[in-house]
């Protein structure tokens, strides 16, 4: 019965290379759907990891002084990371962005000593900027709040987009393989009438579309996986090479290669099961 479940996908081969190709079609739309979510959300945490509080000390601390308050700054809850500037180094920091001609009468008293900060979470921005003002010695922090409320937007956004797509993608392609594998079964009505009538069991007759079903989703998912490879690869190759590639990066194919690997091979098994069973099933009611 096994060895009859890879004969009907030589037997029946137009029919099987329909199922294969709409199979690695879908796969290949939900796969880069789901790469595309992935880099956008990778794209918007780098982002995020720029996004830096500045806090300002109280122009009366001394350098040694200003430095003793970063375990009080890094004991704020949300803060990753601080890094002490003293008002020197701030000075520099500053007049790197102008010709010497600008530098002429500052001098480092005009700047204040500083934390620049790293926060683990952008969307408590606000709750961490009253908290590090809190700190005696803080007189000001400077955070962007508006640019943190526009990435926290921008990332809900395209987390329900593409859970929405995901999800709508899923039950189409599951429709449409398993009506894929429904006609393919269409022309072999008679012959499964036939065996119900002299006796064969229903399992008896359903293991070879088992088989049939199992195999096409096996290959429809691994070569799904293997064009979706090289698309990627191809793309993140031609954005590199872009002006764009200068600003943003793209996540390796091989971070997720695996992942995918298994759910492309997952989803194309249990469809072709499920539309292997499901379409004859009409067909053992002799």
């Amino acid at each position: 019965m096994i060895r009859e479940g890879f004969r009907s996908i030589k037997t029946h081969s137009f029919m099987s290379f329909a199922s294969v190709t709409i199979i690695m079609a879908c796969l290949i739309i939900m796969g880069s759907v789901f790469l595309l979510s992935m880099n956008i959300d990778h794209l918007i945490g780098d982002l995020e990891d720029q996004n830096e509080v500045v806090a300002l000390v109280d122009e009366e601390y001394s350098s040694e002084q200003a430095q003793s308050l970063q375990g009080a700054v890094e004991a704020v809850p949300n803060v990753s990371d601080a890094e002490f500037v003293d008002r020197a180094v701030a000075m520099d920091n500053f007049l790197n962005n102008f010709d010497s001609d600008f530098r002429d009468g500052i001098d480092e008293s005009v700047f204040r000593h500083r934390f620049v900060i790293h926060l683990e979470d952008i969307a408590v921005m606000s709750q961490t900027k009253a908290a590090l003002e809190d700190i005696p010695g803080i007189v000001k922090v400077k955070a962007h709040l508006e640019y943190a409320s526009a990435f926290i937007t921008i990332r809900n956004i395209v987390s329900v987009v593409s859970l929405v797509l995901t999800v709508i993608l899923v039950f189409v392609s599951v429709f449409i393989m398993s009506n894929t594998i429904k006609l393919a079964t269409f022309g072999r009505r008679e012959e499964i009438g036939i065996m119900k009538m002299v006796g064969a069991t229903n399992s008896f007759i359903r293991l070879p579309f088992i088989v049939e079903g199992l195999a096409l989703g096996v290959m429809g998912g691994g070569l799904a996986f293997l064009a979706e490879w090289g698309l990627y690869s191809l793309l993140a190759s031609r954005l590199m090479g872009t002006l764009a590639g200068s600003f943003i990066s793209v996540i390796p194919f091989m971070q997720v290669a695996l992942p995918m690997l298994i759910a492309y091979l997952g989803i194309g098994v249990f469809v072709g099961v499920f539309g292997g069973v499901n379409a004859i099933r009409n067909y053992l009611k002799v």
